[in-house]
């Protein structure tokens, strides 16, 4: 008999498994962990699966050396979504493996739970009389005392009593007066609030839902902002908890998840569990493991939290959906979103994708009638949608970039009591430091972008690639001291709030003003309370956050999304419009939203403001069928990047060389061509584009490309990667 080959994934570039001697005495299942020699050094990999034989000469196969695991860490329907999308998105099974793992669980670690030490008095205890001079023992036993027979009692209170409470308790355990125990530290909510009556709308949507539990069926929850659609999630989560199966729902920032759930936590008796890279690597592990044992019973997280195993899945919601945050960008280039697709149909339980603003491809399956839509048109309570206007600013006075008739319409609101949110999507003071006199920028050293100017800490800094340096007191190409700020930021804007309304509180939300631990939720319950008359900040304000006292949203530099050289970005721009424009109004007093343009007679803009929406999206769409982007045809880039500009246009050459030869007529190739920031982060980058009219073209030449590409010449001096259905082609 010959024996066991492991086939084990391991994480790298390469697209295939490596052959093991499989010797350990358990089977040898897919899905376990393994540590292995590779090279000189020791990995965990993941198996895969089992061979009779190997093209590896046998005297060369090396043996598995440490088995971790006696069940899969990734569950079999978990793994077949796993395998499918490295087969999907074209990336190394390897990576794809390791990416749905923790951190911790890379390394080797253990899958157990922690555990909570305790000890409890038992009968024999309550009769036991300490010596009088025992006064830690004494005081020990009156806290076990206190608690009662068999009511444990934490080893982190009974060491607030004494240094020395270890070696005192230790000779009570051995005579049996006190027992010590360990249990899994599983936490238990047990608040338990009301919800309010449903609307009409949403009972429907709720009662469409719960009815599918048990099968896939995806729905579109298409809801104005403020229309309740969370409360719409609480009563589909308790449909599901009453049959005894768990609710998975993701979030596209980790700013939304505490604020989702607080009000979880009110509603909710269970276990409830995030996972999100706020947490520490040991927090996360243990959180993944009680949703993985089944102990937890709703699991918030981010777009990663898709890979979590979810032993009794009864159904996921993605709240918004549209979010392009839900796509990794770098390494495994997945979406959440579609891969929770592929999940639910796999778990056969029913998917909600929840937003005010749907992607156009959830629009656009919702018109063929592959999502089931269900509308949510009116907002909870006696609010109001918000009034829309557009400020022309051509040729009116602009005080730091905010126009007279907004600076008017934030004093009426303050005058009446109510909160002012003032929004531009960009972080810092100003985006640009120019000198007057050679018109030079303050340029990145290391990207194609200028430096944006954070004036009170007195640096340049790079939103790109991260580097910083003092802001220069003379122009670093002439020698001039005439250096401008120009245009604006959040820091600007809001010292400028600040100086034209003295008397108001002005709160600045943005990345970086949130960059301390806790600070974000510290900021966003002051504005919910009102602390702060006057709200500045980026899209960190846009989206799923309740601010009861703002009736005026102000958006700056809106006309940014109309010139956009990538494809999505006019969709991206009325997505963000209207989900800044849901915080206004949100309770009795009607809101009013004001946005500052350029372009007041742009066609798109102006059909946004006065007829929503939808009436956006579908014009938007019709124009891209016309140009024959997605939706309506299939998208992928292959990004080649190196230290100097030539290596990765001359590689991407070679490639298109290749495409050339394999003669496919449905896929359309452009390029090679510089990225549209060449240079990023210290290396050069170039891209090919193809489309295609069907997916099955496309997946083919990628397979292609997949099997040639590490045999060309310079693929080893050339990182590339390739990206299935990107959101944007920066």
């Amino acid at each position: 008999m010959n024996p066991t080959i492991v086939q084990v994934a391991i994480p790298t570039p390469l697209h295939q498994t490596f052959d093991y001697l499989w010797q350990a005495p358990q089977a040898a299942v897919p899905g376990i962990r393994v540590t292995v020699p590779f090279g000189r050094r020791s990995v965990v990999g993941v198996v895969v699966a089992t061979a009779s034989d190997s093209e590896v000469p046998a005297n060369k196969l090396r043996a598995v050396t440490q088995v971790h695991d006696e069940q899969p860490v990734i569950p079999a329907k978990l793994f077949s979504m796993l395998q499918w999308a490295s087969r999907y998105y074209h990336h190394p099974i390897g990576d794809v493996l390791t990416t749905a793992l923790p951190v911790l669980l890379r390394r080797g670690n253990t899958t157990q739970l922690a555990q909570i030490e305790s000890f409890q008095i038992n009968q024999l205890g309550l009769q036991y009389t300490p010596a009088k001079n025992a006064s830690v023992q004494i005081a020990i036993l009156e806290r076990l005392k206190l608690a009662g027979v068999d009511v444990p009692v934490a080893a982190e209170t009974l060491a607030t009593i004494s240094s020395r409470w270890r070696s005192v308790i230790k000779p009570l355990v051995e005579q049996g007066l006190i027992e010590r125990q360990m249990q899994e530290q599983v936490p238990e909510n047990l608040s338990k609030q009301q919800g309010p009556e449903l609307l009409e709308e949403q009972h429907i949507a709720v009662t469409a839902v719960s009815e599918t539990i048990g099968q896939f069926k995806p729905f579109l929850l298409q809801g104005v902002t403020g229309s309740g659609k969370t409360e719409v999630y609480l009563r589909l989560i308790d449909s599901v908890l009453a049959r005894g199966q768990q609710v998975l729902i993701m979030v596209p920032e980790i700013s939304l998840t505490p604020q989702l759930m607080q009000r979880f936590e009110r509603r909710i008796s269970g276990c409830l569990v995030s996972l999100h890279s706020g947490l520490n690597d040991t927090q996360r592990l243990q959180n993944w493991l009680l949703a993985s044992q089944g102990k937890a019973n709703v699991v918030v997280g981010t777009r990663s939290s898709i890979f979590t195993p979810l032993p009794r899945l009864g159904m996921i919601i993605i709240d918004e959906e549209h979010d392009s945050s839900l796509k990794q960008q770098d390494g495994f280039r997945y979406h959440a979103r579609d891969l929770a697709l592929i999940r639910a149909r796999d778990e056969q339980c029913p998917i909600v994708l929840g937003t005010a603003t749907p992607s156009f491809e959830t629009l656009y399956n919702a018109q063929q009638e592959r999502f089931t839509l269900l509308r949510l048109q009116h907002r909870a309570g006696d609010a109001k949608p918000p009034e829309m206007a557009l400020l022309d600013i051509r040729r009116r006075p602009l005080i730091e970039g905010i126009s007279d008739r907004l600076l008017m319409a934030v004093e009426t609101t303050l005058s009446e009591g109510s909160q002012a949110l003032v929004f531009i999507n960009r972080r810092g003071f100003s985006p640009t430091l120019l000198c007057n006199d050679c018109g030079a920028c303050a340029d990145c050293h290391r990207c194609d972008a200028h430096m944006t100017v954070h004036a009170k800490r007195a640096r340049l800094r790079c939103h790109h690639c991260g580097s910083e340096r003092a802001i220069p007191q003379m122009c670093e190409s002439c020698g001039s001291d005439q250096l401008d700020n120009v245009g604006y930021g959040t820091e600007r804007i809001a010292a400028a709030m600040q100086e034209a309304f003295p008397d108001a509180t002005v709160a600045r939300i943005d990345r970086d003003s949130t960059r301390r631990k806790g600070e974000l939720e510290k900021q966003l319950e002051a504005a919910t309370r009102g602390d702060a008359q006057i709200l500045v900040g980026t899209q960190m304000l846009a989206k799923g956050h309740h601010f009861p006292g703002v009736t005026l949203v102000g958006i700056l530099d809106a006309d940014r999304g109309l010139f956009g050289t990538d494809f999505r970005a006019l969709e991206q721009m009325g997505q963000l419009i209207v989900q800044v424009a849901g915080r206004a109004g949100r309770e009795k007093r009607q809101g009013k939203v004001l946005i500052q343009t350029r372009n007041p007679d742009n066609e798109m803009m102006k059909l946004l403001v006065s007829e929503g929406y939808d009436a956006f999206a579908q014009s938007a769409l019709e124009e891209r069928e016309q140009a024959y982007w997605p939706p309506y045809s299939f998208v992928a880039l292959l990004r080649a990047e190196a230290t100097d500009s030539a290596s990765p246009v001359r590689f991407l050459k070679q490639i298109r060389q290749l495409i050339d030869g394999y003669k496919l007529d449905d896929v359309f190739v452009l390029g090679p061509a510089p990225a549209p920031m060449e240079r990023l982060g210290g290396r050069y980058r170039a891209q090919l584009l193809f489309q295609a009219g069907k997916r099955s073209g496309l997946n083919a030449l990628l397979s292609m490309l997949n099997r040639s590409i590490p045999e060309l010449e310079g693929a080893k001096r050339t990182r590339w990667s390739i990206d299935v259905d990107p959101v944007d082609l920066f």
